[in-house]
């Protein structure tokens, strides 16, 4: 990130204070996080004042949710230290995607306020509605239940220009679909699992989930992007063939 400009710095620019407040955290952890470098530098504007964008925004969300695992600041600077340079704050989402995806499946009550900071944006009422009407936000008296696993996916599409037919519609499919492949991804290794001991068995889907989960997200990614360039070449340019998350 070298300008305020930057498409994945975000727009507008973010201050310190304001990125804190939008990630739900305190300007003294972006501080901290920053001198530790699990955060880029920010871009320095105009009197010195430092610019903070998209990308700090899905870092912080990605620190937090290796938090929620249970992994320490340790294991998070490795982390973040294997990842690729250059990632935007898309590839950074999916990675949370991935991360996100070592939970049980969770669903929350949470005031209108913790809702809003989850999001990591502002909400109106009109993207309220929207949350509800793809079934990721449902109202319950003065707080709303959650879907935490979907709630930052269902928030980026607020700003894609679909209607939640098509979105609703779309996650049918990816449903249908991923649970067809978990079938039979079961069935493969059932086998070889079968003369193993309960506790093996165990420690073998531990670690298997999270690597499965990023091949099945590189691999659609890949198919998703091959698609769409048939029907929309000029959508994905040449050198980001190939690309993986």
């Amino acid at each position: 990130m070298t300008t305020d400009t930057d498409s994945d710095s975000g727009d507008p620019a973010l201050t310190i204070d304001e990125l804190a407040a939008r990630a739900g955290t305190t300007v003294r952890t972006v501080r901290f996080y920053g001198t530790k470098g699990l955060l880029p530098p920010p871009v320095i504007g105009p009197r010195r004042v430092g610019h903070y964008g998209r990308q700090h925004l899905a870092r912080l969300a990605l620190i937090e949710e290796l938090q929620h695992q249970g992994m320490t600041l340790a294991a998070i600077e490795r982390y973040l230290n294997q990842l690729p340079p250059g990632l935007s704050h898309h590839d950074l989402a999916v990675h949370r995607a991935v991360v996100a995806s070592w939970a049980p499946d969770t669903e929350e009550t949470v005031t209108a306020q913790e809702l809003r900071r989850r999001a990591g944006r502002p909400l109106d009422e009109e993207d309220i509605e929207r949350l509800v009407a793809m079934d990721v936000v449902r109202p319950d008296g003065d707080a709303y239940r959650i879907d935490s696993g979907l709630l930052r996916l269902a928030v980026e599409l607020l700003g894609v220009p679909l209607s939640e037919k098509a979105i609703l519609a779309a996650r049918a499919v990816l449903t249908e679909h991923s649970r067809a492949a978990a079938r039979e991804l079961s069935e493969l290794f059932r086998a070889e699992v079968a003369e193993r001991a309960e506790e093996d068995v165990k420690s073998l889907s531990a670690h298997m989930q999270p690597l499965i989960v990023q091949a099945l997200l590189t691999t659609f990614q890949r198919s998703l992007r091959a698609e769409v360039h048939q029907w929309l070449p000029e959508s994905v340019p040449e050198s980001d063939e190939g690309r993986s998350s």
